[in-house]
């Protein structure tokens, strides 16, 4: 099946946006508390653009460690009747389930997780998948896409509020640590460094450097889709 021009721009996978906020700093002990998940598309131009954003609240897994001064700087209290959480296994059936349309609907490969400070992230993502024995996980195993680095690359700045004023993108201080909103947040950033790139040429350039290459060893084709 012919791949879409989103599948072909990250070599067949598909960027899904991902930010958790928890109860602390290690994945193995310290519960999920919440996961935002943004989508993306991109035009004909090759222009990638925001698309859907999800969220799940989510309930502590039995025995996890709830680090007040966590709780304290997200906001959130695990205990508030209003929060209507779910379990770790129930979150990631549906966060699998909504990614999986998405690659089949861009005729991807995999998934992989975008987020900023993305190991952070991927360990949490991780430490739950192992929790709860989900299977089918779509994401890449290993690989992940930093916005945080990517931000340090593009406008010399890590911290997600700097980067985004530098990129024009109005940034709400009292909404942040908001797996949601932060999500989408970071997905703005991300598109606007994916087509800052394309503005400038540079992967026009890259595309070309890489037709060279082709041309003089055919048989590398093949190595780089492995």
């Amino acid at each position: 099946m012919e791949k879409s021009l989103l599948a072909e721009r990250f070599r067949g996978y598909l960027p899904v946006i991902i930010d958790v906020e928890t109860a602390g700093f290690n994945a193995q002990t310290d519960a999920l508390l919440e996961i935002g998940l943004t989508t993306v598309d991109m035009n004909d131009a090759g222009r990638l653009s925001v698309k859907d954003a999800y969220s799940f609240d989510i309930e502590p897994f039995e025995g996890a460690n709830l680090e007040p001064s966590a709780l304290e700087f997200t906001g959130i209290d695990p205990s508030d009747p209003q929060r209507i959480a779910i379990s770790e296994q129930d979150a990631l059936k549906e966060v699998f389930a909504i990614v999986r349309n998405e690659i089949k609907k861009y005729h991807c490969k995999r998934a992989i997780i975008v987020a900023h400070n993305a190991t952070f992230d991927y360990q949490f993502l991780t430490a739950a998948i192992n929790r709860t024995n989900v299977k089918r996980n779509p994401f890449h195993p290993f690989s992940t896409m930093d916005t945080a680095t990517l931000g340090g690359f593009v406008y010399g700045h890590t911290v997600l509020a700097t980067a985004c004023k530098i990129a024009g993108i109005e940034m709400d201080n009292e909404k942040a640590h908001n797996a949601a909103y932060d999500s989408q947040v970071t997905a703005q950033l991300f598109c606007e460094m994916v087509n800052l790139w394309l503005d400038l040429g540079g992967w026009e350039k890259a595309m070309k450097l890489q037709e060279k290459r082709l041309e003089k060893n055919p048989s590398s084709a093949t190595k780089a889709e492995d």
